[in-house]
């Protein structure tokens, strides 16, 4: 079986990693842009799945708002005003959707949270990674697909040496297949994968400045991985979809992104 799931993997990553880069690469701005708002639908609909679920008006209210914080990055990052309006409103109107869609009152805290927090957390992640593509100059693909790798390392880096060397339980009431062994594999795997693609990608940054975007991110990158699977042990459920094979839902291969990719907007907008 775990032989099987992973030719899955492998087969589903060698299908979607060509299709993705030459949309970043070849494509406009505004086709990334297009995708990213398509992958928002998706993982909003996931998220508000598990925290309202059977209600399909809170989880299209939820699309909406994660939408308004995707575009208000992508078209008032430099406009603080609006930026700080949508920030400021998207958490108000969060409220005021749970007091529309009151539901039953034991689990009104959790909705209201997930309805106020969830926008900004999917968004704001998603956001970052459309405002890579532009904000990156000529090398805007490559700064996406570093932040990608960023994550995406960790976890496969973390995935295979974990199941080859894993012995210690990382955190066994939140993740109970992560190890310590797995965790220190992914950091590896990430930084000798960041240093390789700031050679072939992106030669203009310090190599000190890779490394420690490779630690940071890795780290960061778990830490919003176990995120999600306390969010999903909390409502009961496996993975958050079944959309891409072998992998679950969207929200199981972004979550470590949506940290990632913020991580090196914040480098790019204050350190160069």
């Amino acid at each position: 079986m775990a032989a099987s799931n992973t030719t899955v993997r492998l087969t589903t990553a060698a299908v979607a990693l060509p299709a993705l880069l030459a949309l970043l690469y070849l494509g406009p701005a505004w086709g990334w842009l297009l995708f990213i708002l398509v992958v928002a639908v998706v993982a909003a609909i996931e998220l508000f799945g598990m925290t309202h679920p059977g209600d399909k008006l809170a989880a299209a209210a939820g699309v909406v708002l994660t939408w308004a914080v995707v575009l208000a990055l992508w078209f008032a990052f430099s406009r603080p005003k609006l930026l700080l309006s949508v920030v400021l409103v998207v958490p108000f109107l969060s409220v005021l959707l749970t007091l529309w869609r009151l539901g039953d009152i034991p689990s009104a805290a959790l909705r209201v949270t997930a309805a106020t927090f969830g926008p900004l957390w999917v968004g704001a992640g998603l956001g970052a990674i459309t405002l890579l593509r532009v904000r990156g100059g000529d090398h805007g693909a490559s700064f996406v697909v570093f932040s990608l790798l960023l994550a995406w390392m960790g976890d496969t880096g973390g995935y295979f040496a974990g199941r080859a060397f894993g012995k210690h339980k990382l955190y066994e009431k939140v993740s109970p297949k992560k190890t310590v062994e797995g965790a220190i594999g992914g950091v590896l795997t990430t930084v000798a994968g960041a240093v390789i693609a700031r050679f072939l990608i992106l030669p203009m940054l310090p190599i000190r400045d890779v490394v420690v975007l490779a630690v940071l991110g890795s780290v960061l990158g778990m830490m919003g991985d176990l995120g999600e699977s306390l969010l999903k042990r909390s409502v009961g459920v496996k993975d958050s979809g079944g959309i891409v094979p072998g992998h679950g839902g969207i929200l199981d291969r972004i979550d470590g992104v949506m940290i990632t990719a913020p991580l090196v907007l914040l480098y790019l907008t204050w350190l160069r």
